[in-house]
């Protein structure tokens, strides 16, 4: 039988403490008057989550727009934690670690994974690099790219981690090679209660497409986006701006936004896949992006984040003649999201 969204689950712990549903409460409220900035986030997202209402509030991320508010049914992110607790074989009593801010859906998420599986979980501030009881085994977490890569060395204890927010790198993902643990890419959104997909890193699970949790189907609209049918966690399908190719009714391999797609004399470029052939060689932050151009429509530049834009062109030798950027602009400072996501439009505009 599937738990409902008022019911905490027996075994859940919280920094090593076992509460049922209204001794919980009083430790949000705890955590809203004394504790630090990232615990009264926890402990408002608590508060929202045991209240009688079906549903909490949540903001899209807001990289490519406005960020939007809309109301997430708690049902569904119950089914969603039981999905992904499947998946990954989580048991009650499983330790987690959490370390992403809980003001966005992916730590959110966390917690109520913990609540809904019964996981004794530790909350830890939210940093770039996370500190955490380096000794202690933990069978589950989630991170940020930036998160992963500065604790890589930290990692030794930690048999599964999911990744999110961002793509991971080729860079990353070759340093993970070399440790133990599990490491999952996601896919997902707020509008999906967090991932529906999920694409093994490392070890010999190493694999090239995301595949979807069970329960969900994927298809593709008129535009080549992925389009999402996972009736446990919303109630419509969602129509997403991602163009895929889809390897098998379960699998598909993500290309990027079709916001960010260039059309350059009738060549369609995909400025994600070009970032993912660069990254590693360029010493700054940069994206790939276009300026119209009276000829071709449009021509791709790169921006660096950064005070020049001197680059040694060498960087794009691997690249074909389409990918080649015709433009180095560069910006001192990118303006991002909450969650470390470059707003790229908006970025565009300080270009001088």
């Amino acid at each position: 039988m599937t738990p409902s969204f008022d019911k905490v689950h027996l075994k859940f712990k919280l920094n090593g403490n076992n509460y049922d549903h209204d001794q919980l409460k009083e430790v949000a409220y705890s955590l809203i008057k004394e504790g630090e900035p990232y615990e009264k986030i926890t402990g408002n997202f608590l508060l929202d989550w045991l209240d009688e209402k079906s549903y909490i509030k949540v903001h899209t991320s807001g990289s490519t727009g406005k960020p939007k508010e809309f109301n997430l049914n708690k049902q569904a992110m119950v089914n969603s934690s039981i999905a992904t607790g499947n998946y990954l074989k989580l048991k009650p009593g499983n330790t987690a670690l959490h370390c992403l801010p809980s003001n966005y859906i992916a730590g959110k998420m966390m917690l109520v994974r913990a609540l809904v599986l019964g996981l004794d979980m530790d909350l830890v501030e939210p940093t770039s690099q996370p500190i955490f009881d380096y000794d202690k085994v933990y069978n589950f977490t989630a991170m940020l790219p930036m998160q992963l890569q500065s604790t890589l060395k930290y990692l030794h204890n930690i048999k599964i981690i999911i990744v999110g927010g961002s793509s991971v790198s080729k860079h990353l993902i070759d340093l993970t090679q070399s440790i133990k643990t599990k490491v999952y890419a996601t896919y997902g959104m707020t509008e999906t209660a967090s991932h529906i997909a999920l694409k093994p890193l490392n070890n010999k699970s190493q694999e090239p497409y995301f595949k979807v949790l069970p329960k969900i189907s994927i298809s593709q609209d008129e535009r080549g986006c992925l389009v999402i049918d996972a009736p446990k966690v919303s109630e419509e399908k969602v129509v997403t701006n991602d163009l895929v190719k889809l390897h098998s009714p379960t699998e598909f391999e993500w290309l990027g936004r079709i916001d960010n797609v260039i059309n350059s004399g009738g060549v369609k470029l995909f400025p994600e896949q070009i970032e993912e052939k660069l990254k590693g060689k360029i010493p700054h932050q940069f994206f790939v992006a276009s300026m119209p151009d009276s000829l071709f429509g449009e021509e791709l530049i790169i921006v660096l984040e950064s005070d020049t834009d001197a680059l040694d062109t060498s960087v794009f030798e691997d690249l074909d003649k389409f990918e080649t950027p015709k433009h180095i602009y560069n910006v001192p400072k990118f303006k991002m999201t909450n969650t470390g996501k470059i707003k790229r439009s908006e970025t565009l505009k300080l270009i001088k």
